[in-house]
């Protein structure tokens, strides 16, 4: 049987919401407190305070660039290399190649993303909805080792990616890497199931064994189980970090303002972090490095 991870970032709702050291002031939070939290610590981290520039979004956004720089490399997140994207309902349509989840109001699946930790600035929140949820993929991982070791097996197994339709500076077709997986004893999780049933969909591409479908299933339906995910909503100033190694977030569907002002805004930034993990060689074809502490993640460029 897998041996149970005890770890600060192994936590179930109730464990995070009665806990303060991943809670701070923006203020009074230093570069280091901060990587060492989200490394060694929970996971996450929520900041409240950011000082914003009320009439200029430009002015703010420009500001938390310059903030997550000192935290940490900023990774391009499409193929022009921009590194802060504006989390909002762009309103493309449903087959337009722009749309990614983040640019629509719809509820998300849990995932990881291709960095190691995520900065969310709130800007502007939602007239409803848009609320996050969060979850220990290291408490996920002790939930399945205990009710399906056969499945957990099968979740350390290499799983087929497509390439991502913004993923325009990327040659490969499709690449392998696992959902759960130890490196030297540090434990990581990766998981973006859209991609994984785009590779399944592509006719060119490997099936997904019944095997692995069922692996996956559990997976979304323990996550599901409400005493996992902490439920929370971003205020306007609120900078909501992410360790993506250790956790697994989503959120939920959202109603916009009708004023554009108003519209639901978080910046968004990817980081590759000087304390980073070492990971396991599979990940390289996605994120460039495995070495603990090297550059990693992100898009390619054109």
């Amino acid at each position: 049987m897998a041996t149970i991870i005890k770890h600060p970032a192994a936590w179930k709702e109730k464990e995070l919401a009665g806990r303060n050291d991943w809670l701070g002031d923006f203020s009074s939070m230093a570069p280091e407190q901060i990587r060492d939290q989200l490394e060694n610590g929970s996971g996450v981290m929520l900041l409240r305070g950011f000082p914003m520039q009320i009439n200029s979004k430009n002015s703010t956004r420009e500001a938390f660039r310059e903030w997550s720089a000192d935290l940490g490399t900023q990774l391009p997140q499409n193929e022009k290399g921009d590194t802060l994207f504006d989390v909002s309902d762009a309103g493309f349509g449903k087959n337009d190649l722009r749309t990614r989840g983040p640019n629509t109001n719809k509820k998300l699946s849990f995932h990881t993303d291709r960095c190691d930790v995520i900065a969310f600035l709130c800007w502007k929140q939602a007239k409803s909805g848009g609320e996050n949820e969060l979850i220990s993929s290291m408490q996920l991982y002790n939930e399945i080792a205990q009710r399906r070791p056969d499945l957990l097996e099968e979740l350390m197994q290499s799983f087929v990616y497509k390439r991502h339709t913004v993923d325009l500076g990327n040659d490969l077709p499709y690449l392998e890497q696992p959902i759960f997986s130890f490196q030297e004893d540090h434990f990581a999780c990766s998981f973006l199931r859209v991609l994984i049933n785009r590779a399944h969909a592509d006719p060119e591409l490997p099936n997904l064994t019944p095997k692995q479908i069922e692996a996956m299933d559990f997976l979304e339906s323990v996550a599901d189980e409400r005493e996992l995910a902490y439920h929370s909503k971003q205020e306007p100033g609120d900078i909501l970090l992410l360790n993506n190694w250790v956790t697994l977030h989503r959120r939920s569907a959202f109603e916009d303002h009708d004023d554009l002002s108003k519209k639901r805004c978080l910046f968004r930034g990817w980081l590759s972090m000087p304390n980073s993990r070492p990971l396991d060689p599979r990940f390289e074809a996605n994120f460039g490095a495995t070495g603990a502490g090297k550059i990693r993640g992100g898009f390619k460029t054109q």
